[in-house]
């Protein structure tokens, strides 16, 4: 695999190397010690698997206690997908990054704790899967204003009017947001 460090150095685009041919393909997608060297040391307890529609934003999200780092992909269609730096000793405090997640690039994002997290679905459908460091604790759960204007995110929106729940229309802005 190739780990490649973003903007954010503590976010890491992770490229599989895909073995296929006229039969279909076969890719690793996690190997401790490789994930260990270039991600840190981290144990994930929980894997998650998602569905959503064209058009919908889900997020950002995070946790106040019982952070979460989350190894994300998609296995069927594609999604913007986007963190958020919530750590407030962090020299990236506030900055975003993104990159297109989608089951023909086949590529990974890590996403450690102290992120707020989402994804924008662009094509179809997509089919979403992540594994988690720690366990969902929605008590502890935050949504960040998706648009918010002091993070700026440059989401790639198909229309000027996402699909999002409840929850996240009434997500907080950054200068309001707990802070981690």
């Amino acid at each position: 695999m190739n780990y490649k460090k973003l903007a954010i150095p503590d976010v890491v685009l992770i490229t599989p190397k895909v073995f296929g041919d006229e039969r279909g393909f076969f890719l690793e997608t996690f190997r401790r010690s490789e994930f260990q060297k270039y991600c840190g040391d981290y144990e994930f307890v929980q894997d998650n698997h998602s569905r959503s529609a064209h058009g919908i934003l889900r997020g950002l999200h995070y946790q106040l206690q019982h952070t979460q780092g989350k190894l994300v992909r998609v296995i069927r269609g594609e999604v913007y997908d986007v963190a958020v730096d919530m750590r407030e000793n962090s020299e990236t405090f506030g900055k975003w990054v993104g990159a297109y997640l989608s089951e023909h690039n086949k590529k990974m994002l890590w996403v450690p704790p102290g992120f707020a997290h989402g994804f924008y679905v662009t094509s179809a459908e997509a089919e979403f899967v992540y594994k988690c460091t720690d366990y969902y604790a929605p008590k502890y759960e935050v949504s960040l204003l998706w648009n918010d204007p002091d993070v700026s995110i440059e989401w790639p929106l198909m229309s000027a009017d996402p699909k999002l729940s409840e929850k996240d229309k009434s997500g907080f802005n950054f200068v309001d947001a707990p802070k981690l």
